[in-house]
């Protein structure tokens, strides 16, 4: 083992510190999912002059660079880098929630945008979004908790955690533009 992972394997649990974040995992998570399916029901008006219609791209642009920093992030793990590959968690982390706002803000200000294709590519399409929908639902308090107990040196937790929401998280990061590309000809010009 090399001497970096030695050094943070060493680390002592802080196991008030997990307790607490675990419960605010919960919270968010919870306050989230509801976010998500009220906005369907929200749209507010932007004034004159102003626009969305920019982010769809801008989502599935941070999705990708998402998928990215998580398989860097493991190739970090892999070779005992633990301060680049915490480094690239904590960035995959903030491009989590710069895409939330910004899909929120999105879907707040735009009615849905229905996809128009027919046949087998109505279904990829659907199977897709329908998957990346409830792996990204599921999957969401369980990421804060493998990030937690990362955070907080419970190291056996979290590699058992990472070892199935990890590729759960991929999926949505990788999904999700492919949802978008495929969507893509029917948003307004």
């Amino acid at each position: 083992m090399n001497s970096e992972r030695a050094t943070w394997l060493k680390r002592p649990p802080n196991s008030e510190l997990s307790r607490k974040l675990r419960t605010a995992a919960w919270i968010v998570s919870t306050l989230i999912l509801l976010l998500v399916v009220a906005m369907e029901k929200i749209r507010i008006p932007l004034p004159d002059g102003w626009s969305t219609h920019m982010l769809p791209p801008i989502h599935a642009g941070i999705n990708a660079l998402g998928a990215v920093v998580l398989l860097v992030a493991v190739i970090f793990v892999k070779v005992g880098n633990i301060r680049a590959h915490r480094a690239c968690m904590v960035f995959a982390m903030f491009l989590s929630v710069l895409f939330l706002l910004s899909y929120v803000a999105y879907h707040i200000t735009n009615d849905p945008i229905r996809f128009g294709g027919q046949g087998m590519e109505r279904t990829i399409y659907f199977a897709l979004l329908i998957s990346h929908i409830v792996l990204a639902a599921v999957s969401l308090p369980f990421i804060l908790f493998t990030f937690i107990a990362g955070w907080t040196n419970h190291f056996s937790t979290h590699r058992k955690l990472a070892r199935w929401v990890f590729p759960m998280w991929l999926y949505v990061a990788v999904t999700g533009p492919v949802c978008y590309w495929m969507l893509r000809p029917y948003y307004p010009q």
